[in-house]
């Protein structure tokens, strides 16, 4: 399994902040969107928010690939009227390379690593 955490930014405005945070709530999401994401090996997603700060975490299967899931997301129409309408809420971090959402974030600490 490989596990992923990725970070982005929401508009910083309380009453889109809410309403992304309906979105993303239990039974709220579109049904295509949760069958694309396990479509393309992601076991388990969790988000998180601070702020108009977002932090995901995605565990996948070892076989997991951001670029084939591009791939499988162009080629979905829901997917894409799903990211038009998250593009209402979501700001880019200002690093983030042209078009890109959520970016990867780099593992600094973990607790019970062992000595290399």
């Amino acid at each position: 399994m490989k596990r992923f955490a990725l970070a982005l930014d929401l508009v910083d405005d309380p009453v889109l902040i809410r309403e992304y945070d309906e979105w993303h709530r239990k039974g709220n999401g579109w049904p295509e969107i949760t069958k694309s994401i396990m479509d393309a090996g992601i076991l388990n997603m969790e988000i998180y928010r601070t702020g108009n700060r977002l932090f995901m975490i995605m565990e996948t299967t070892d076989d997991f690939s951001f670029e084939e899931k591009s791939r499988l997301d162009a080629a979905n129409p829901k997917v894409r009227e799903w990211e038009q309408l998250m593009w209402k809420y979501q700001l880019p971090l200002p690093w983030a390379q042209q078009d890109e959402k959520w970016v990867m974030m780099d593992q600094i600490f973990k607790l019970n690593e062992p000595d290399k």
